[in-house]
């Protein structure tokens, strides 16, 4: 069973989505009531703001402010994001974050799972993903990028490095972005899981693994 999560780094519930998914696939895979059905999970691009600039980077209040009528508003969100961040085990610390293009991101996230498999690209989306919404680091930042997918997959940094350098992922990321508009994904994280079930948003632990047991129960057994 394939698993493709359409999602963006810069995306709140992207990252609240993926702690309660990963509880939901250690339960499935390693539980007392782990399924036999080996589970493939990829990640694929999509941005939330696609017009963002490259090479410059804004603080997030800012953005969310001009989104959504205004400061208090903004920081209203902020607020409740936080707050619901906090009961997954995430430290949002968004009055640092900078709002930057995602598409650098996004080509390594590609090459790391073509090159290195879907449980490095895994690693790297955290690390990302962390680098963001904890650290207040700038994810469109190349040096950055590098750093913390070379630590994340355990390779030299000149991999990384020399793998942007080039054109390497470009043709595949947009790929994935039109795949994206193909499925009707509008919002993300989305989970389509075997290009035919999908599930939008950032569901609970609990959700996510009654669906995919079900999935799995109907692969067995087609003409339910």
């Amino acid at each position: 069973m394939v698993i493709e999560i359409w999602s963006d780094v810069v995306c709140p519930w992207c990252y609240i989505g993926k702690v309660r998914f990963d509880r939901a696939i250690e339960a499935l895979t390693n539980g007392p009531d782990a399924v036999s059905e080996p589970i493939e999970v990829v990640y694929r691009a999509y941005q939330l703001d696609p017009t963002a600039p490259v090479g410059t980077s804004n603080p997030v209040r800012d953005t969310y402010a001009k989104k959504f009528g205004g400061y208090d508003r903004a920081d209203r969100i902020i607020e409740n994001l936080t707050a619901t961040a906090s009961e997954d085990g995430l430290d949002f610390r968004m009055d640092i974050a900078k709002r930057a293009n995602t598409m650098l991101a996004h080509r390594i996230l590609w090459w790391t799972a073509a090159t290195h498999g879907t449980a490095a690209q895994s690693r790297v989306k955290s690390a990302f993903l962390d680098a963001y919404f904890t650290r207040g680091r700038d994810v469109s930042d190349a040096t950055v990028l590098t750093e913390l997918a070379a630590s994340a997959i355990g390779c030299p940094t000149d991999d990384v490095a020399t793998m942007l350098a080039g054109d390497t992922g470009r043709g595949e990321v947009s790929e994935e972005l039109a795949q994206a508009i193909g499925h009707g994904i509008t919002g993300v994280p989305t989970y389509v899981i075997d290009g035919a079930w999908a599930i939008p948003g950032a569901q609970d632990s609990d959700t996510f693994e009654r669906v995919i047991r079900r999935a799995i129960e109907r692969r067995a057994s087609p003409s339910e």
